[in-house]
């Protein structure tokens, strides 16, 4: 059996669909934030299976390596902010955050 462009397809969409549903159903920030990241992996593999088959040559693995290197930053930069909150608030449920002037 052949690997196709189809396949990769498949495999991104369903990353894709399940990122989507973490953010619209968890209340959690890191779950939230694991979301996020299931949906950047899926724009990466759409870039690479483009790359390969669609005749990007080299372009689409560069820039997934700078989506990479976004969601580590934004990873890093999130969990600081958790963190934070979880200090203010002894809570990382998003519902129960309402000022973070306190």
């Amino acid at each position: 059996m052949q690997i196709t462009i189809y396949h990769y397809l498949a495999v991104s969409t369903i990353l894709f669909v399940l990122g989507i549903y973490a953010l619209i159903s968890r209340k959690n920030a890191i779950l939230i934030l694991m979301g996020i990241e299931l949906i950047l992996n899926a724009c990466n593999i759409n870039l690479i299976a483009f790359s390969k088959y669609g005749g990007l040559g080299i372009d689409g693995q560069v820039i997934a390596i700078f989506v990479i290197i976004l969601a580590v930053a934004e990873a890093a930069i999130g969990l600081a902010i958790i963190i934070n909150i979880y200090n203010n608030f002894s809570t990382v449920n998003v519902d129960e955050v309402n000022s973070l002037k306190e």
